[in-house]
């Protein structure tokens, strides 16, 4: 491994000025999970790496706003995340979900803003966050902005992040009696990268499914939104008939990706079929 580097930010404004927007070899390092692979492998040599252990504690904490929305910061551990009673008792699907998100000894470690950052698609916690309809604060230089965390990504291990840009928390609406699952499908064991991910929300009125979002990753190249899929659930009673519409939908409207963990066609067929199992998954759920 090339000698490199380490500083240690004493708080975000700090951390945010040594970053250069014009300098890949520069990075900041959270958990490091991810990024001490890289290195490993040779993938990427960095000159200089900005640990931001030590910035202020407010972005590592869990919360919970006056309208019941969660705000997660940026620097709390998958974890922290995993163990959190408001996680548990008003996102249940998130809570579920940790539990296979990785190892324990990864989750110990890693931090929910690189979870996010980095880029990969084969990520667990981006698309569970994206069906809720999550939203990250990102700081930077000109001051803080906040999107939808599925316009976070633009292709494989790309985001819209610049270089001196840094995301500092995520914050979770209520569900308010929405329905969610996330279905995560594996051909190791069930902590390990997904074949594919699916994750579903949606509100339930007079027996209609209404205002569906619907997220894919893991077989695609980034996380994605299957706007066609929630137009044919849109209005829908959750019956046989129409999921066999939507899982024949969500196979036709995006392209799948081979890799270590299968083909192409086979993940389309997985997206076929997990994509009803996984409404039918939330049906089942209890609303909180």
């Amino acid at each position: 491994m090339i000698p490199f580097e380490m500083v240690e930010a004493t708080s975000l404004k700090e951390a945010l000025s040594m970053l250069d927007p014009q300098e890949p070899a520069i990075r900041p390092v959270a958990g490091g999970t991810a990024l001490m692979l890289m290195m490993k492998a040779g993938v990427f040599q960095p000159t200089r790496l900005i640990c931001l252990h030590r910035i202020e504690p407010e972005y590592a904490r869990i919360t919970l706003g006056a309208s019941g929305e969660l705000r997660i910061g940026a620097m709390a551990s998958l974890r922290e995340v995993e163990k959190d009673a408001n996680v548990a008792a008003r996102l249940p699907v998130l809570h579920r979900a940790m539990r296979t998100l990785s190892n324990v000894r990864v989750r110990n470690v890693a931090r929910v803003g690189g979870a996010l950052a980095h880029g990969d698609p084969h990520m667990d916690l981006p698309p569970i966050l994206a069906a809720l309809g999550a939203r990250i604060s990102v700081a930077g230089p000109k001051g803080e902005r906040q999107l939808p965390l599925e316009q976070l990504y633009t292709g494989y291990y790309e985001t819209v992040l610049d270089r001196n840009e840094l995301i500092t928390s995520v914050l979770v609406p209520p569900l308010n009696g929405r329905k969610a699952a996330y279905m995560k499908v594996t051909s190791r064991t069930a902590d390990d990268w997904p074949s594919l991910g699916v994750a579903v929300s949606f509100a339930l009125a007079d027996g209609a499914i209404r205002d569906p979002i619907v997220v894919v990753s893991a077989a695609t190249e980034k996380v994605t939104r299957m706007s066609g899929v929630e137009k044919v659930l849109q209005s829908t009673a959750p019956e046989d008939a129409a999921l066999r519409r939507a899982g024949d939908a969500a196979a036709d409207e995006v392209q799948t990706l081979s890799d270590a963990h299968g083909s192409a066609p086979y993940k389309r067929e997985l997206l076929r079929v997990y994509l009803r199992r996984a409404v039918r998954q939330a049906l089942n759920e209890s609303v909180h």
